[in-house]
């Protein structure tokens, strides 16, 4: 697929399997933009986080094609798809990389779980605009027609901005109509953890087996204020948050520089004597 119009490249991927509803909103919004390419697997890969496929082969199909359109079926992993259209796919780089819509928030530190922000944070990597966007809703028949209108105006102010070098945005929406919808805010990733909960079970044959469950609990009072995502979410505002690829914790980087000297000196004193 060639360059259409001179219209913008625009790769879109997901963690919920190439038939998820999120997946076909966000390509519809995505069309009005550019020229797209869409990869995603058979399967969903959610929780897969920054996963690669490294012990067996990785299987592409081309499923459809038309003229300015072109979809992918892979067997690997969201990020596994996001690399092989940079660097076997595409006829050039693409101007826009997104990821989702997902069914179900990846706002706080879940997006440490996320295949969705996982595949818009290869994109990152790759000094490429990217974007992941989720839906608070897990339900397969989600409502993503708010979710589509906020799509479409996150992607024109990005496309008309830009994104700095190495960052990604993290948009999540709330499930409510659009006109509940109260706006969208630029917010810092809420201070949260999931409390795991690993529940025994017993199969037919006797074997025991472990399910994993759980809870988000956040961790800074009144949910973090008004500069959180979880505040805004639960507000019905939409969050957008800035990830950087550069996970470098600079607020302590000065303060554990001394450890390095004290650590050294220490070593230095013990080969004197």
């Amino acid at each position: 697929m060639g360059k259409t119009n001179n219209r913008p490249l625009i790769l879109v991927t997901n963690d919920d399997g190439i038939e998820a509803k999120g997946l076909k909103e966000l390509v519809s919004v995505a069309r009005e933009f550019g020229d797209v390419v869409v990869i995603s697997s058979r399967e969903a890969m959610s929780g897969m986080s920054h996963a690669i496929t490294i012990k067996v082969p990785i299987r592409v199909l081309l499923i459809e094609e038309e003229e300015g359109f072109k979809k992918y079926l892979t067997s690997g992993t969201p990020v596994d798809g996001v690399k092989l259209a940079f660097h076997s796919l595409l006829e050039r780089r693409p101007d826009l990389v997104l990821s989702g819509i997902n069914h179900g928030s990846n706002s706080s530190s879940s997006i440490l779980y996320s295949g969705t922000m996982g595949a818009a944070m290869e994109g990152a990597i790759n000094h490429i605009p990217s974007i992941g966007f989720s839906l608070l809703d897990f339900k397969p028949d989600a409502d993503f027609g708010a979710s589509a209108q906020v799509a479409r105006e996150v992607i024109r102010m990005v496309m008309e901005k830009g994104l700095p070098d190495g960052v990604c945005l993290n948009v999540n929406i709330p499930a409510v109509p659009l006109d509940e919808l109260k706006g969208i805010r630029m917010c810092n990733q809420a201070n949260g953890f999931w409390k795991e909960e690993f529940e025994q079970r017993t199969d037919p044959m006797g074997h025991d087996y472990y399910w994993l469950t759980g809870f988000f609990h956040n961790r800074e009072p009144d949910g973090g204020g008004s500069g959180t995502d979880e505040w805004a979410l639960a507000k019905h505002f939409v969050s957008v948050v800035p990830i950087d690829t550069d996970l470098t914790a600079y607020s302590a980087l000065d303060k554990m520089k001394t450890w390095e000297m004290k650590t050294w000196e220490m070593k230095a004193t013990r080969n004197e004597g």
